[in-house]
């Protein structure tokens, strides 16, 4: 069935030195928009105001007329924003990708249009550097789909559909292809997709004046059998991805090779304690725009696993610290690095964690914010 993820084991329940596009970083206080996955009343994107200096999100505007809106892109100019949203959640029909356009700095938006993901269960969205192309993956049909972003921000139709295929060790589990995310290399001229069904991330040479993919040369990098990649994520300045692995509760790290696109696997690390034997299962990932953080998120432990990145990209752990809330489903951090945001969906609250510049270990700042369900974190 379409939308497994609402249960705690939630399978959804989101080379040479690099050219990287950088985006501007506001004098402003940041604007934070935060997805509530849900229906009727409840169901709404969250735009918020964050005082980096306090850790205070100040609620500016709910934009309501969006049912059950998960995943979130803003295109790099933060003119537009792009929500995967279904009003027929639970049946097994294709949900959608809607655009935005935002206005100003002020929180609200405009619905400009939609267009069909073409897979049930639609998990993650990402915009290429020259905010052109938007990429979605489709987690239960184990598919991806590319669109073109038309002059006003608005969705052209679909210019790439690529339907993974195959199975791995899980027979759960892993049945069949799960699309979990999709990725634009920095250098924006690949994406990468992890397919927790495969056990492999399968990559694409992007064109960003058509949309369309086109499979690299390698196709694919495989994962440790039975892993479950989920999330991936390529370190800001040096030319390393790394994968967080739903199933197996670890992160593996790879080369990246931005010529070919070949991607050559290094180590995995556990994100959870040794003495832990109780289900778990992994979610989000994010680094620190300096490059010498990475964090992931346990769903079940219910934490928050902090590692060093070495000079060589391996991970060393910090530590673990609680999530503060059950399920921790998303995690985004400030351009300045100074502040680590967690979305707990069903714990139905955001929490924000100072990041000690020199350790990188976390510190909750205030209370949690309470919201429904929340899925998806942007901060721009």
């Amino acid at each position: 069935m379409i939308h497994d993820f609402v249960r705690l084991s939630v399978p959804f329940v989101a080379c040479a030195m690099l050219t990287f596009a950088m985006r501007p970083v506001s004098a402003e206080e940041p604007l934070v928009f935060i997805s509530a996955f849900a229906g009727g009343d409840d169901a709404a994107i969250h735009a918020y105001r964050l005082d980096v200096k306090s850790g205070t999100l100040k609620l500016l505007h709910r934009t309501t007329d969006v049912e059950f809106p998960f995943f979130l892109a803003v295109s790099p100019d933060n003119k537009y924003l792009y929500s995967i949203t279904t009003d027929n959640f639970g049946d097994e029909k294709p949900e959608n990708v809607a655009a935005f356009a935002l206005k100003g700095r002020t929180g609200e938006m405009t619905f400009l249009n939609q267009q069909s993901t073409q897979g049930t269960a639609a998990c993650y969205l990402d915009i290429d550097a020259t905010g052109k192309m938007v990429l979605c993956a489709n987690y239960s049909t184990g598919s991806v789909i590319s669109y073109p972003v038309q002059n006003e921000g608005s969705l052209g139709e679909a210019a790439s559909f690529v339907q993974h295929a195959g199975t791995s060790v899980d027979p759960a589990r892993q049945e069949g292809p799960h699309a979990h995310c999709f990725v634009v290399s920095p250098d924006n001229r690949h994406a990468y997709s992890a397919d927790l069904g495969l056990d492999k991330i399968l990559g694409y040479t992007i064109d960003t004046k058509t949309a369309k993919l086109t499979p690299n040369t390698q196709q694919f990098a495989r994962t440790p059998a039975g892993a479950g990649p989920r999330h991936l994520t390529f370190h800001p300045t040096q030319p390393w991805l790394y994968v967080i692995n739903e199933i197996a509760n670890s992160v593996t790290m790879y080369d990246y090779d931005a010529e070919t696109g070949n991607l050559i696997e290094q180590k995995t690390i556990s994100t959870l304690p040794d003495d832990f034997t109780e289900a778990s299962y992994c979610a989000d990932l994010k680094i620190t725009p300096n490059g010498k953080f990475l964090y992931g998120t346990n769903r079940g432990h219910d934490s928050i696993a902090m590692y060093e990145i070495g000079d060589d990209g391996q991970l060393t752990l910090i530590g673990i610290e609680p999530s503060l809330g059950a399920g921790p489903q998303n995690l985004a951090i400030t351009s300045g690095g100074e502040l680590l945001l967690c979305a707990n969906m069903p714990g139905n609250n955001v929490v924000v964690f100072k990041i000690d510049a020199k350790t990188g270990k976390l510190e909750v700042v205030g209370e949690p914010t309470p919201m429904p369900s929340p899925s998806c974190i942007m901060i721009r």
